[in-house]
């Protein structure tokens, strides 16, 4: 009877806070994996969701310092947590899809073998996209995420609301870091596309009766498959560097 009433104890002391505390973690957990590339996709089942943020939740449980009770605001700051970090993760695929719709735009592959999925793509946007999502898999994006989820507890404490203005702050850093990095993604397409179309532009002058368009538009279109072909592993390789280097501190760009 001792040991059943030391451990009626413990499960309403020390338990019962594991267990509010576990729970908290996967309210973070769960917000961060609506939001995470590849499994947070629609086509990704959500029972297979659901059991991958539990498995994250166990491993990354363990590991919390300061466990939290549970409060009134408690899950919904966690919940903004998770979002504000799941947001961060899918911030650099939208990169990659703003790169490959400005390169599809400048070479007139804009409309050519659009994505039928929920959200419609230029066919260089999902080329970018699924390669970019290759690459990830290939150096264990859930361990990456679990590293991740292990240091947002370390700097943002389980229960508590993060400041308004440091996540205004940071959430506006990672919106301009994001279009910066899909600018320069994209810099090639674009200068080639405007020092071709300004070649066309003079030739059009210099020969009015020539049909410039007819015969510049399938050369535009070679030269950005060519294009890509070149640039497309240099794209990928300088994406992959700048997000393994945002995964090391996912909250620098705010200090």
């Amino acid at each position: 009877m001792t040991g059943l009433q030391e451990a009626l104890d413990w499960m309403e002391g020390s338990g019962l806070a594991l267990f509010w505390s576990g729970f908290l973690c996967f309210v973070r957990i769960g917000a961060v994996m609506a939001l995470l590339p590849a499994f947070g996709d629609q086509a990704v089942p959500a029972r297979f969701r659901l059991v991958l943020a539990l498995g994250l939740t166990l491993a990354v449980a363990p590991t919390i310092a300061e466990p939290a009770d549970i409060r009134p605001g408690s899950m919904l700051a966690e919940a903004a947590i998770g979002l504000a970090l799941g947001a961060g993760f899918r911030l650099f695929v939208v990169a990659l899809q703003v790169a490959g719709a400005m390169a599809a735009q400048s070479t007139s592959l804009a409309q050519i073998f659009a994505g039928a999925g929920a959200e419609p793509q230029s066919a260089i946007s999902s080329l970018l996209t699924m390669a970019a999502l290759a690459l990830a898999f290939s150096i264990g994006l859930h361990l990456r995420a679990v590293e991740a989820l292990i240091l947002s507890h370390q700097l943002l404490p389980q229960g508590r609301f993060p400041l308004a203005t440091d996540m205004a702050d940071w959430g506006l850093a990672q919106i301009r870091h994001c279009f910066a990095l899909a600018f320069s993604l994209a810099a090639p397409f674009l200068i080639g596309g405007m020092l071709y179309n300004a070649a066309l532009g003079a030739i059009n002058k210099a020969m009015p009766t020539l049909m410039v368009a007819f015969v510049g538009a399938p050369a535009l279109t070679l030269g950005g498959l060519v294009l890509l072909a070149i640039c497309a592993p240099l794209m990928l390789a300088a994406w992959l560097d700048v997000w393994l280097g945002w995964l090391a501190d996912p909250f620098s760009l705010a200090r």
